[in-house]
């Protein structure tokens, strides 16, 4: 079965916050035992704390903390002592996966850095999350401070406002996706040759290989982009928002000439089609506000459900904004959240790490 796939791997998780629990649970999620060990002095993991205000200030644990740790064992320790130092490392040097986001100064002072481990444990993959490719430069990085630094938030919010920053802490998730196929690599070469490998990966690098065709389109035009809220650079309507008639906002996302000739069926503006400024998907581009501005006419005059019903049954992509008390109404999402009981009886929720199935 899946989530038994690496039913007998150990992975000890040195790791605080977002990205490295995240692989951590995903391993855990396929059958692996997962050992997290936690900073003892200050109460373990700082997202312990990171409460909102309608959360039990009673508890030692909060939401934020329950998202990417789920289904492992926990150990506060406190690496400056040494009798907890010395049974971080026999358990470090017992695991087939260690990750890790400790400065690399600290990490060789209390000996868990991957050279001291690997010359005990030459099976060992030791994976390193650093904040800059730089392994050494130990500034610290919050996931926004890596938003603004790799330019997301130069293009994320509207073109007449200040930037906006994710409401997820993306680039950790990103961060740890690179992460976990570095690691199955590794297995995958230790399968093969029977080596381990250290694997490193940053946030800044992480982020950088996701700018994707916001990158291309600066490295091969000179284009910088800007904030454009929702919508494309490249494609209209994608992206673009529009008012219902009942005060309900729909978004069309159009990527093909045949969805816009559906469209323009669905709304009754077949005209436009033989418009040489919408005849193209360049062409809309450079006309959007024209082309939105009919568009809007002929969408404000509908509900959201009734056009939505003709959108989906003419194959013109769009979408209700959905909140997440609407979004967790859905029997997908409902099919991707997990509970755990804590120890102390408190029932705790996330959503799966894991998005695919293998048979």
């Amino acid at each position: 079965m899946q989530n038994q796939f690496f039913k007998g791997l150990k992975v000890v998780e040195f790791a605080s916050v977002l990205a490295g629990p995240a692989v951590g649970m995903f391993f855990a999620e396929l059958g692996a035992e997962v050992i997290k060990i936690e900073n003892k002095t200050t109460g373990g993991d700082v997202t312990r704390g990171w409460k909102q205000p309608f959360e039990d200030s009673a508890s030692s644990i909060s939401a934020y903390w329950c998202c990417v740790n789920w289904g492992k064992k926990h150990l506060l320790l406190d690496l400056n002592d040494l009798a907890d130092r010395a049974k971080a490392l026999e358990i470090a040097l017992a695991a087939d996966v260690v990750i890790s986001n400790f400065k690399p100064s600290f990490a060789r002072r209390v000996g868990l850095d991957a050279e001291a481990l690997r010359i005990e444990n030459q099976a060992l993959i030791y994976a390193q999350l650093n904040s800059y490719s730089d392994p050494e430069d130990e500034s610290p990085a919050f996931d926004i401070v890596l938003q603004a630094e790799a330019g997301f938030l130069s293009m994320c919010g509207a073109s007449e406002g200040p930037p906006i920053r994710m409401p997820v802490a993306f680039v950790d998730l990103l961060a740890a996706h690179q992460l976990k196929e570095a690691i199955l690599l590794a297995l995958l070469r230790r399968e093969r040759a029977g080596e381990g490998s250290v694997v490193t990966t940053s946030l800044m690098e992480s982020a950088l290989a996701s700018l994707a065709n916001q990158a291309s389109n600066y490295l091969m035009t000179g284009h910088i982009p800007q904030r454009m809220g929702t919508k494309h650079p490249n494609i209209a309507p994608y992206g673009d928002t529009f008012l219902c008639s009942d005060g309900q906002t729909l978004l069309l996302a159009v990527g093909t000439e045949r969805q816009f000739s559906q469209l323009c069926a669905v709304l009754e503006l077949e005209s436009l089609l033989e418009n040489i400024d919408f005849q193209t998907n360049t062409a809309r581009v450079k006309n959007r506000e024209m082309l939105n501005n009919l568009l809007s006419e002929k969408i404000s005059q509908r509900s959201l459900n009734d056009i939505m019903t003709k959108f989906e049954s003419s194959g013109v992509p769009a979408a209700r904004i959905r909140d997440l008390k609407s979004v967790f109404e859905m029997p997908a999402a409902q099919d991707m959240v997990l509970d755990e009981k804590m120890s102390d009886g408190m029932l705790t929720k996330r959503v799966k790490t894991i998005a695919f199935k293998m048979e």
